[in-house]
């Protein structure tokens, strides 16, 4: 057996502050990247072509920072569990070695490849990479997992960060070697559209290792300090856009994190910090949504409150198709979702704009708009997207769980001029402003350019709602 080793690739996209791949390197400098297009994933039917099509420039960029190391990444496609194995037998590596997934698939994935590996006499060496801190290390005072995210917040704060890790330099396999593994089932690397994913529209955030820490460097110049009070306004480029640069770790988040320490240690107001620390927290919500994922794997299936659970939705086709077309006839749902479907992303304070809407307005389950967000955003995550719906809902792990959201009020706070709406929904582009925030748009008006009247009335559905969600139940 050689002493080489093979890096699987998954959610690590990069070279740099990787703890998986500089760990290999410590203990060989012969080491070689793979990446499988994982058939069970690539053959769902919640795949957004956005998100596959950065997944590929990022590898892409991926494939150049192995060259640049001195070593080479492998692309196999079909189902890791048979083609790492096989892959690890033919060059003979003496260990593989990837970075940990909090995701159920995931980890069964992992565990299946292991015991293969290892009954091969295959050392297998794994690492926390995607996490500030992996989820056996956070846990409340009675040894339980949290389930509510300020005390989780107040412990995860409290601990130690560690530090961005080395660029390791590699050295890979052979031309010989090379030329041999192509007849084994390495391939190249397809585009996007090859694996049946076609996406024509602009990417918010450009693919790769390099566009990412570009990005943090913009956000953290200047957006970063007024981060507090634009974050909410879905107009203002006010937020990092990082998400699919994280959701990939195309960016290490000890390189994000790190940033945002150098920013406090020469912070010089009040408002800066508290800008900063707003951010930190929306990181660390990312982090307790993989937490929680990890410790109730059952919140993939279904809600996490009994309230949630055997609610009688009503599941109207036809208003669902009007929510994900973006034409139910309220400004600031429309907006959200066309910037959705267009862009592949949407602005956080969006989401929850025309989660709430989906759920609470038309009584439709949340896990119709969760598979529906899924198959758009560049940045769809399991761990997010279950935590956001589940949170909207009112199902999930939230110290407040009823809430509702007004589409008039939340346009009137966070598009006060109409801007958003305007931008997205071309057909009230000439409407009057106080119409446009307040939805009440005269139905001529609505008539003459051509937008839908509203599809159901939000006072008495939200009333509706009520009554149902705290009916007592037997």
């Amino acid at each position: 057996m050689s002493d080489l080793i093979l890096f699987w690739h998954r959610r690590d996209l990069r070279i740099s502050d990787n703890i998986g791949l500089t760990q290999a390197n410590q203990q060989s400098e012969k080491v070689v990247g793979v990446f499988c297009l994982d058939q069970n994933i690539l053959k769902r039917d919640d795949i957004a072509p956005a998100r596959i099509t950065y997944m590929i420039g990022c590898l892409q960029h991926l494939q150049k920072g192995y060259q640049e190391v001195g070593s080479q990444l492998l692309i196999l496609s079909g189902k890791p569990t048979e083609a790492i194995p096989k892959l690890a037998t033919f060059l003979e590596v003496k260990v593989v070695c990837w970075n940990l997934d909090v995701e159920p698939y995931s980890r069964e994935r992992d565990r299946q490849v292991r015991e293969i590996l290892e009954t091969a006499n295959i050392q297998v060496r794994t690492s926390w990479d995607q996490l500030l801190h992996c989820p056996e290390e956070i846990f409340t005072t009675t040894s339980k997992a949290y389930s509510v995210y300020t005390p989780f917040w107040k412990t995860w704060i409290s601990k130690k960060k560690s530090h961005p890790v080395n660029t390791p330099r590699l050295k890979g396999l052979t031309a010989e070697k090379l030329e041999q593994i192509k007849q084994f089932g390495v391939i190249e690397l397809p585009t996007a559209q090859e694996l049946g994913f076609n996406w024509e529209n602009p990417l918010i955030l450009e693919p790769g290792e390099t566009m990412a820490l570009e990005k943090l460097k913009e956000f953290c110049h200047y957006p970063i300090y007024s981060y507090q009070e634009q974050r909410n306004f879905p107009s203002v480029d006010g937020t990092s856009q990082l998400s699919p640069a994280l959701k990939f770790g195309a960016i290490g988040i000890r390189t994000v994190w790190a940033k945002t320490q150098e920013l406090v240690e020469n912070c010089s107001s009040n408002e800066a910090f508290e800008s900063i620390e707003t951010w930190r927290k929306e990181l660390a919500w990312r982090e307790f949504y993989q937490y929680v994922m990890y410790h109730y794997p059952e919140l993939e299936k279904g809600p996490y409150r009994e309230t949630g659970k055997n609610f009688p939705w009503e599941n109207n086709q036809e208003y669902f198709q009007a929510w994900c077309e973006g034409k139910t006839g309220y400004p600031i749902v429309d907006a959200a979702m066309r910037q959705l479907n267009e862009t592949g992303w949407m602005h956080n304070r969006s989401r929850m704009i025309v989660a709430s809407f989906l759920t609470k307005d038309l009584m439709i389950n949340w896990q119709w708009g969760e598979k529906y967000f899924m198959q758009k955003l560049i940045d769809g995550d399991l761990s997010a997207n279950n935590g956001g719906w589940q949170w909207s809902v009112s199902s999930g792990m939230d110290a407040k769980p009823l809430r509702i959201f007004n589409p008039a009020s939340q346009a009137q706070k966070y598009d006060p001029e109409a801007e958003y709406i305007r931008g997205w929904v071309s057909e009230l582009r000439s409407v009057d402003t106080e119409y446009l925030v307040t939805g009440n748009i005269p139905m001529d008006e609505r008539i003459a350019v051509g937008y839908p009247a509203p599809i159901v009335d939000h006072k008495k559905r939200q009333q509706l709602f009520k009554s149902v969600y705290q009916k007592p139940k037997n």
